[in-house]
């Protein structure tokens, strides 16, 4: 075996050094061996490797060969025997998982402890008063927590000399009393009174002034949680010159403090399988998601356009793994005034019916159903439960295998995450919006809806006056580890943004304007896509 190269040797001794261990020679030329079975997934091979030693209960931090050998055999040995397994159970049950919005787990964060707890009471559709409050407090403190590792907000380990005018530390709002000077803080945005805005933590709350802001990307709404930097004044009124929504962490630094909790939903990869997924994920260059919003079934111009896309991608070399079809599924609004559900039932056959004459497509493809925002469901509040058992019978009598889930509702692709999310949250938002949006970085407004949800760590962080959830369900819209895409149907302009490392798209409208997307997950492209004429 050749020795690792000097690049090769840098880097485990420098992962390892991070971790608390310091490798003898011996000892990294078995890792280096480990890395060389994953070469489209050496990192990945590497964290794993990491994590297995850190569950041994070593005698020393200075590892020898032994010590590194002995976790690469289990390792090994795990990665062949789920080789054996038979690919297409295996591909079936890891590949791709559908994850019901109700059936998200939910985790609450301890701030005395500073870990997380999973929820295992039963979850009231119908919640109390308390439920509500703990609807904020859940978003603020999963938001606090995260800033709190922040290098510009956390507190120095180490009493150092420090100009107060340069220390970024939150002072909580009780504290701001008598203090004077420039000060951090961090609240939600409320309107306690008429016309005047506070700012709202934990501790109390207090007015603000806006008029002399400075402000970051982003649609700043009622409800949302920004930080703040200003100075208290002699009313008692705190002038704010510069706010922004909290800084977002790095996906991967979030998930190293929450190992073994499932936030996404699906449940927790063993270790033993990840290395194995992430390498096959990489390799499924030939998968691609097809999205369609607004598939409106009672107009017959909308379903010949279907047929058109449809036929297309019957006839490629390899069809979609998947195709998410979003509502809205009519063109009316499904309220108390609509009457033709049975008319709707039967559009549903019809739909069934044409997939089921692309045979290549019915045998090859999945087909996931989300509803919009003006489909029939018990409620406008959200989230909204899948579509009406009795709506899709006779679709399902042709598509068995179809998948109907919830709005929002989340895929997992091998270790890729998805969320769908149906409504037209862009309109919403900037009708809501407290203040004119900054166009210092951009002047895309769906630039700054990304930039809204992910940094707030929520998909529709808009007053529950305009926009209802369910209390004790809000925790399925959160984006906590932030995932790899996000999938924002809406009725307005198709768009692609990546932001951070987060593929963020909007598919456009596809009754209104031909528009649909595809989605290629294992390079994490986009292909926006319309129909001529």
């Amino acid at each position: 075996m050749a020795p690792p190269s000097a690049a090769t040797r840098r880097k485990l001794q420098r992962k390892f050094r991070l971790r608390g261990f310091t490798l003898k020679v011996d000892a990294l030329e078995e890792a280096a061996a480990f890395l060389e079975r994953f070469p489209d997934a050496e990192d990945d091979a590497l964290d794993l490797l990491l994590d297995e030693l850190d569950k041994e209960p070593l005698q020393s931090s200075i590892l020898d060969r032994d010590a590194v050998r002995r976790v690469v055999a289990l390792l090994v040995e795990a990665e062949e025997a789920v080789d054996a397994a038979s690919p297409a159970v295996t591909s079936a049950r890891s590949a791709l998982r559908v994850v019901d919005a109700f059936l998200v787990p939910r985790f609450h964060y301890d701030p005395i402890k500073k870990v997380f707890y999973e929820h295992t009471g039963r979850l009231a559709i119908h919640g109390e008063a308390g439920d509500k409050a703990s609807l904020y407090r859940d978003r603020y403190q999963v938001l606090l927590q995260r800033l709190s590792r922040d290098k510009y907000f956390s507190k120095p380990a180490f009493d150092t000399v420090v100009a107060e005018d340069s220390s970024c530390e939150i002072t909580s709002i009780q504290s701001l009393i008598g203090c004077t000077g420039r000060r951090w803080i961090m609240g939600v945005i409320s309107q306690l009174e008429e016309r005047q805005f506070y700012l709202e933590d934990l501790t109390g709350a207090v007015p603000i002034d806006l008029s002399k802001h400075k402000i970051t990307s982003g649609f700043f709404v009622e409800n949302t949680v920004i930080v703040a930097e200003g100075e208290l004044l002699s009313n008692g009124i705190f002038q704010v010159n510069t706010c922004g929504f909290p800084p977002l962490e790095d996906r991967e630094a979030s998930l190293s403090l929450l190992m073994g909790l499932d936030f996404f939903g699906g449940g927790v990869i063993p270790a033993e399988e990840t290395l194995r997924l992430s390498s096959l994920e990489k390799k499924a260059v030939n998968d691609m998601f097809v999205i369609l919003s607004d598939v409106w079934l009672d107009n017959p111009e909308t379903m010949e356009k279907l047929a058109v896309v449809l036929d297309g991608y019957d006839s490629v070399e390899v069809v979609p793994s998947l195709f998410v079809l979003m509502g809205n599924f009519c063109s009316r609004p499904c309220n108390l005034a609509f009457n033709s559900f049975e008319e709707l039932r039967s559009q549903f056959g019809k739909l069934g019916e044409m997939i089921a004459a692309r045979s290549r497509l019915k045998e090859h493809s999945r087909f996931l159903f989300v509803p919009g925002p003006d489909d029939a469901g018990p409620s406008k509040a959200l989230p909204r439960c899948a579509l009406p058992k009795y709506l899709i019978e006779e679709l399902q009598k042709h598509i068995p295998n179809a998948i109907f889930v919830s709005n929002p509702c989340r895929v997992k692709f091998y270790t890729q995450e998805i969320v769908f999310f149906r409504q037209d949250l862009l309109y919403r938002m900037r009708r809501s919006c407290l203040i004119p949006p900054t166009t210092e970085e951009t002047s895309d407004p769906f630039e700054h809806l990304v930039a809204t949800i992910t940094h707030q760590s929520h998909l529709c962080p808009l007053p529950l006056t305009v926009q209802p959830i369910v209390w004790n369900y809000d925790h399925c819209l959160r984006l906590y580890p932030t995932p790899h895409t996000i999938v924002l149907g809406d009725k307005s302009e198709q768009k692609a943004f990546k932001y951070t490392g987060i593929t963020c798209f909007n598919p456009g409208s596809f009754a209104n304007d031909s528009t649909f997307a595809a989605y290629r997950p294992c390079t994490k492209e986009v292909e926006l896509s319309a129909l001529e004429g």
